[in-house]
């Protein structure tokens, strides 16, 4: 488990309270605001650490009862109580480790499938599925910005948002490409395939001047929504296509009924990309200054989910093997999660591909 610097953290909320009840405080309204936002991210994990702790030494307590009775009943529910506490101690440790300047916000994750047709657009939708189930087990709201179905099954692309504190920096662990091998459904000779996915996380943006986009820098083009959204959706061109001049970035957007709504949605994607950029463009920018090898290709995968001949879910960057596959694809990846960031914590990941793989301009563009 990586330290909690429990003394640093004290201290630090310790700072933090007196300077709020100093007099004048209010004086610089958006320092005060930062200020108490701080202070209310080192107290969480402070405060869930006390928790846990308490609860940790009362188990510690009714074990020794537990043995001294020779009560077994009472002991097996301590175990499942023991389980349940271990569970929430790696959700802690996971939360702590979320240190990064968008770590705390909500995230905006795409999915497109790669070469391979209706079976891979399959395997992209069974990825929204297990990351709905993800984001639900976790109490995140799940709200669907743009999906184009396939022809026969799956989708040919997805965007959703996910809403919630630290969604970004838990789904950044899935940034890559997903590797699926299984006998397909859609072969009638029931041979085993192997599908790719990609997979994109990003921060949703909140302020606009964040990242300045100049309107000489877009091109928007409208056009009528193809999906499934209702009469007007398909009747009219709602449907918004924009493209970043200076960088060739296509997003799109048309699950919502006006074009307005379109826009606003297809700009805070735009923003958000925009910003992945500037900073892989930045730690691309370190390593060379630093001697060590960049990759840019669309490369290997992070992860593959094996169904047959056998059951089996590897992390290629972590090394982490899961034997149960469908109680990963029913969105138990916190393992993976929180290996991936224990990881990055110790250096274990170097340059872009700390990012899940995927150095800068890789993976295919919203739209395509």
């Amino acid at each position: 488990m990586i330290p909690f610097d429990l003394p640093g953290r004290s201290r630090r909320v310790r700072e933090l309270e007196e300077r709020s009840a100093a007099p004048g405080f209010w004086e610089d309204p958006d320092r005060a605001r930062a200020a108490l936002k701080e202070l209310g991210a080192l107290r969480a994990p402070l405060e869930a650490h006390q928790g846990l702790m308490r609860r940790l030494g009362d188990l510690e307590e009714l074990l020794a009862l537990a043995e001294d009775e020779g009560d077994l009943n009472l002991a097996r529910e301590l175990e499942a109580e023991a389980a349940a506490l271990a569970e929430e101690a790696r959700g802690l440790e996971a939360r702590v480790l979320l240190n990064g300047p968008y770590d705390g916000r909500s995230a905006i994750l795409s999915l497109h499938p790669g070469a391979g047709g209706t079976e891979s657009q399959d395997w992209a939708e069974m990825l929204l599925r297990m990351y709905t189930r993800w984001a639900e087990r976790h109490g995140f709201k799940v709200q669907c910005l743009d999906l184009q179905e396939g022809e026969e099954a799956g989708i040919k692309s997805a965007s959703t948002l996910v809403e919630g504190e630290n969604a970004y920096g838990l789904l950044k662990a899935e940034k890559g490409v997903h590797r699926l091998v299984r006998i397909s459904p859609f072969d009638a000779s029931g041979r085993r395939h192997t599908s790719f996915a990609s997979v994109e996380v990003l921060p949703e943006i909140e302020d606009d001047q964040e990242v300045v986009i100049p309107p000489e820098d877009i091109r928007v083009d409208t056009f009528r929504s193809s999906g499934a959204g209702g009469q007007h959706v398909n009747k009219t061109d709602s449907a918004v296509r924009i493209t970043h001049l200076p960088t060739g970035i296509v997003v799109t957007c048309q699950n919502e009924r006006s074009q307005h709504s379109n826009r606003e949605t297809a700009m805070k994607i735009l923003r958000a990309r925009l910003l992945e950029r500037k900073e892989e463009e930045r730690l691309a920018e370190l390593a060379r200054l630093r001697g060590q090898p960049v990759k840019i290709a669309w490369g290997s995968q992070i992860r593959s989910y094996v169904f047959q001949p056998y059951s089996l879910v590897k992390d290629h960057r972590t090394g982490l093997e899961v034997g149960d596959v469908q109680s990963v694809m029913d969105g138990d990846i916190d393992r993976f999660i929180l290996a991936y960031l224990q990881r990055a914590a110790s250096g274990g990941l170097e340059g872009p591909a700390a990012a899940g793989g995927q150095g800068p301009q890789a993976g295919p563009q919203l739209g395509r």
